[in-house]
């Protein structure tokens, strides 16, 4: 694939190999590593495109006001900018497939929780689930750099496809779900399902590790340690994270609020879930080309920038006819939440060990989603100020112009995958949290 690091470009170390893991075992590991991409990315939007396409129909039910109604879609992002905090410190303890079956248990319980029809339980849940997906966004760059290194792309490619699935099926079928099961308290938690199917997957790349780490001298000797604030010294590491804050912003204001302006602008709260379920299937296209557009340095800045014009161009829509141009907003919308993979692809390739992509993914982030809580919070605060959604939609457009200037940027400095590393087939476990990760040459 272009823009990936391939074997024939590899650099060899030209000091003597340290003893590895049988090559057995590193490629049922890499097997296992991929499975456990493809079912975390399946979850890792399940817990909030549900509940943003019942919204509506859980107000109604549960009966709480304004506040909470702009506190709810603002949790998630919170919690990933809280939690993932600890995401770095539990990999350099439990190595990133223990931490990952972690947050998948905090995710299953947490979905599960939501399920009692109270505002106290969703709001609980909401917490403890939106954790365990907190650890999983920092955890993932991570995996996908420990076990894939030469192939960050396509591995970034295929568990976002699986997020955007699983996000355009918890929107489209939310709301038919919890008529069905005669709440929209049991439509949400019949998604802890497919998270505890997620932990189940798990568990065996769990078990693995375990093997490999007891058949290597050394295994269990701790991570190699890299400040999170160190990371962020370098202009690189700074536009990183100004352009996920801002996509963050976007995304999670989109997610949250789109159906739900569409219902009070009179469109049926049914029709509004499945407009924004094509919202979320244009984006898994939309992510696949702008990734692949990504891979080509002379192209990269383009596979930022257009998704943030796209995203401007939406929002202009939805102030102006959100009912009439629903659809167009819809497709343009999805579009431009397909910048998500090109980032993260890039946070991937970043950093010159594991634990430095960790430090990275961890700031980036943390301090990304801090500033994503501001999108579904605000627009629903300024909005219940004002009773319109013009000014919350117009600061929505800001944000857009901001992510279509830093992402342009980041996209002229951002070079292929950055430090060559070692990826020769004996020596893959140097990507593996067994070591202190793959060394620059």
């Amino acid at each position: 694939m272009p823009g990936t690091l391939s074997p024939d470009s590899a650099v060899s170390a030209p000091a003597p190999t340290p003893p590895s893991a049988p090559s057995g075992s590193v490629r049922r590991r890499a097997v296992l590593a991929l499975v456990g991409v493809i079912l975390v990315g399946l979850n890792l939007r399940i817990g909030i495109t549900s509940a943003s396409a019942l919204f509506h129909e859980l107000q109604h039910a549960l009966g709480y006001g304004a506040f909470i109604a702009s506190l709810l879609p603002t949790i998630p992002t919170l919690c990933f900018a809280v939690a993932g905090l600890a995401a770095n410190a539990l990999i350099r303890r439990l190595g990133v497939e223990n931490t990952l079956v972690l947050a998948l248990v905090l995710l299953s319980g947490g979905l599960a929780l939501r399920g009692i029809p109270s505002t106290a339980a969703l709001l609980v849940g909401t917490v403890i689930a939106m954790s365990g997906l907190a650890i999983c966004n920092i955890s993932m760059p991570v995996l996908v750099r420990q076990d894939h290194a030469h192939r960050t792309s396509f591995v970034t490619g295929m568990y976002t496809v699986m997020m955007t699935v699983g996000s355009t099926s918890a929107a489209t079928f939310s709301v038919p779900l919890g008529h069905a099961l005669g709440s929209p308290s049991a439509g949400l938690a019949a998604w802890s399902g497919a998270a505890i199917v997620g932990l189940l997957g798990l568990v065996p790349l769990a078990l693995s590790s375990r093997g490999i780490r007891a058949s290597i001298p050394g295994g269990g000797a701790p991570a190699e340690r890299h400040g999170v604030l160190a990371s962020l010294k370098s202009r690189k590491a700074v536009l990183i994270t100004i352009v996920f804050s801002a996509q963050g912003f976007l995304a999670y204001a989109a997610m949250s609020w789109f159906a739900y302006i569409l219902s009070d602008s009179g469109m049926d709260a049914a029709q509004s879930g499945v407009i924004f379920g094509i919202s979320q299937f244009v984006s898994l296209f939309a992510g696949m080309f702008f990734l692949t557009l990504g891979s080509r340095n002379g192209a990269r800045p383009w596979a930022l920038a257009i998704p943030a014009a796209s995203m401007a161009l939406g929002m202009l829509l939805l102030l102006v006819a959100p009912v009439g141009t629903a659809l167009i907003s819809a497709v343009l919308l999805g579009l431009g939440l397909g910048v998500f993979p090109p980032i993260l692809a890039i946070i991937s390739q970043s950093g010159s060990t594991a634990a430095e992509t960790t430090a990275l993914s961890t700031a980036a982030q943390s301090i990304g989603y801090l500033f994503s809580a501001l999108g579904p919070l605000s627009i629903g605060l300024l909005h219940g100020l004002t009773g319109s959604w013009v000014l919350p939609l117009s600061v929505a457009v800001v944000v857009s112009l901001l992510l279509l200037a830093t992402g342009f940027r980041l996209g002229t400095i951002h070079r292929g995958h950055g430090p060559r590393v070692v990826i020769a087939s004996h020596e893959a476990k140097r990507e593996s949290p067994l070591h202190d990760g793959g060394k620059q040459d």
